[in-house]
């Protein structure tokens, strides 16, 4: 399996069971990583994830847990350790998106995204900060909304660029430990919570948004996320990477 430095080590994925989450895990356990696959509902996707990661060669397991929920989160950390050791990289890949008119948002759907979103990367976080091993790695999936606002995404966008602040931040706090914590700003990704709602000729219309003429694969994202948990990306962090095609 891929990079010798890796092998062995554990990494938890949140959101892994199905879209760029999935594309991260399959992605890691291919180098050799121990990857803990949470989802938050449904267990037969994670359980499939899991699956094709040993069929291929890899160790995985999957672990329910709301990530919107902190006590939930550490428990997520407590069965990686149970399962596989100390943990030494953590994916913030669980997300949620209402695409709406920022007029039309209810007081409970603005509560929704923040907890899952921000709520979710910022007690994953917390807890990697406190638990993950000297020289680990923290990857957190942002989104690429810099310089081109779409209307129905606000507070969406929002969350997304919250998290960016508190990578930086984070970073900052974690270095003198030789933990790296960096983001990644997907564009328009083929996935279910990407297509949800649109129609194919929306589709195609951000397609052609993009320097590359098409929309990404969840395996585009997950390439640069194997980089930056790599060795060779020691001297990476407090940094937000668009991986969207040049989308803008």
């Amino acid at each position: 399996m891929g990079n010798g430095n890796i092998v062995g080590k554990v990494a938890i994925v949140t959101g892994a069971s199905g879209g760029i989450g999935r594309g991260i895990a399959e992605r890691l356990a291919k180098d050799g990583i121990a990857v803990v696959v949470n989802y938050a509902g449904n267990a037969d996707r994670a359980a499939e994830v899991v699956r094709t990661i040993e069929a291929n060669g890899g160790r995985a397991v999957a672990s329910q847990a709301d990530v919107g929920k902190s006590d939930e989160v550490g428990r997520l950390f407590d069965d990686a350790e149970r399962q596989f050791g100390p943990v030494d990289i953590l994916v913030n890949n669980a997300g949620r998106a209402i695409r709406k008119p920022l007029a039309e948002f209810t007081d409970d759907e603005f509560r929704l995204v923040f907890e899952t979103n921000l709520g979710g990367a910022f007690f994953a976080m917390r807890e990697a900060a406190r638990r993950l091993r000297n020289g680990g790695r923290i990857v957190n999936i942002s989104a690429s909304f810099q310089g081109a606002p779409i209307p129905g995404y606000a507070v969406y966008a929002a969350s997304k660029m919250a998290i960016e602040q508190m990578t930086a931040v984070l970073a900052k706090e974690l270095g003198h430990r030789g933990i790296t914590v960096n983001a990644i700003r997907p564009g328009p990704t083929d996935t279910d919570l990407f297509r949800h709602g649109k129609s194919e000729d929306v589709v195609k219309q951000f397609a052609s948004q993009a320097a590359l003429g098409r929309i990404g694969e969840p395996a585009d994202i997950a390439r640069v996320v194997a980089f930056l948990v790599s060795e060779e990306a020691g001297w990476i962090t407090g940094q937000a990477f668009g991986v969207n095609g040049g989308y803008w």
